[in-house]
């Protein structure tokens, strides 16, 4: 039994159990997302898929439609990083060539997540935050891509063309 002044159970190893089922849960509901769909993916499915009690969940989301924005937003974090990497100097092919290696290597590395990005439109489940997160990585692809432009690494065209 926890007494007030006990400490056990709230030390690192119980952090990082809570660390390690939030992630997860995280895996779970994407592979569910990205194959059944987000409508299929009913709480209980998930929680089973992540061998957790599904009340477990809520400790970590305040629900289904939160995952999957927290997801969202983990994979544009994930996209948007080599945008805005890279030394100083390089020209918008080697940056180009470099986005595309190291998205390649997401997909490689994770390919539920590419597949929930890119396959799936989950866009009436977005919350502002996944939004504004989405609209982030398409305004640095543009900055990206209209920066070649003016360089001649990029043909002509629109550049909601090629960012689409």
């Amino acid at each position: 039994m926890t007494h007030v002044g006990d400490v056990r159970g709230a030390g690192p190893s119980r952090r990082r159990d809570a660390k390690r089922t939030r992630e997860r849960l995280v895996q779970a509901a994407l592979e569910l997302f990205t194959t059944q769909g987000y409508q299929a993916s009913t709480t209980p499915r998930i929680a089973a898929r992540a061998g957790i009690a599904e009340g477990t969940i809520y400790r970590h989301f305040a629900g289904k439609e939160d995952l999957l924005n927290e997801i969202y937003r983990a994979a544009m974090r994930a996209l948007v990083k080599p945008l805005r990497e890279g030394p100083a100097g390089m020209s918008c092919r080697e940056r180009l060539d470099r986005i595309a290696q190291a998205w390649c290597e997401l997909a490689a590395s994770n390919p539920p997540l590419i597949n929930f990005v890119f396959t799936r439109d989950f866009s009436n489940y977005l919350d502002h935050e996944s939004r504004r997160a989405h609209r982030g990585l398409r305004e640095e692809l543009e900055r990206v891509i209209a920066a070649g432009k003016s360089s001649g690494d990029v043909r002509s065209g629109s550049v909601e063309v090629w960012t689409d």
